[in-house]
């Protein structure tokens, strides 16, 4: 099987090659035979795309993009969705929140036949969370609960931006949210789908606002609303 892994980046300069080593070198099932690292710069204001461009542009197992303006997160999983020719997907942020080296505890409920797609959590399990943002965290167990209640699920962090599919789940939807409303609707759709969704806790290292973090409260309320669209109004 061939394993893709999509990397969206905005103004992440000073982690993109950092994050893209590391998911290069992160650990595998060994029914992995090959990879592909697939990296979408959504128009970043800083220096990434030079970087990109001068660090890993020539490695054969690297697709670089490129969006002429920032369109947001969900707009830059599509474009590398689009490229992507693996079997199994997973979405790696470029921040460094999240580790690579947990791959294999990831992907490992779809090897064994059990899951179509895996949530890694922050909010289950064992493994060490940097300790930041009250807030933040009441946030997403609030969108979580909503998601739970609206879908009849039973996951912790449905915000996670872990996420790990076959590639037979994402040629199911149609995926139209540009920014982070892409977490409630791929959720809402993998569910009414009929999918298996499972979760595995993982590690956080979460940033604050002066390292880099971006996520605003707006974009809370926008989730609320794509919840509510996708999960009880929209099928499609």
């Amino acid at each position: 099987m061939k394993l893709s892994i999509i990397i969206p980046c905005y103004n992440e300069a000073a982690t993109i090659l950092q994050a893209v080593r590391a998911a290069q070198k992160a650990p595998v099932p060994e029914a992995f035979t090959a990879r592909e690292i697939i990296v979408v710069d959504d128009a970043s204001a800083d220096a990434t795309w030079d970087v990109l461009q001068k660090e890993i542009a020539r490695d054969e197992s690297m697709k670089l993009v490129r969006h002429e303006r920032n369109r947001g997160k969900g707009a830059a999983l599509r474009s590398g969705f689009e490229r992507a020719s693996g079997d199994v997907l997973i979405i790696q942020d470029a921040d460094l929140e999240y580790d690579p080296t947990e791959y294999p505890q990831l992907l490992a409920p779809i090897i064994e036949g059990k899951a179509d797609v895996v949530y890694g959590s922050r909010f289950t399990g064992a493994r060490p969370h940097r300790a930041a943002y009250f807030w933040h965290m009441t946030g997403n167990r609030f969108l979580t609960f909503l998601t739970n209640l609206i879908l009849n699920l039973n996951l912790t962090d449905m915000e996670s931006g872990y996420k790990v599919f076959r590639k037979e789940v994402l040629r199911s939807m149609t995926l139209k949210e540009n920014r982070f409303g892409f977490e409630p609707e791929f959720t809402a759709k993998a569910t009414r789908g009929g999918w298996r969704i499972y979760e595995v806790g993982i590690s956080y290292f979460g940033r604050t606002y002066a390292e880099g973090k971006k996520i605003k409260w707006q974009d809370g309320a926008g989730a609320v609303y794509c919840l509510l669209k996708y999960g009880l109004f929209s099928r499609t």
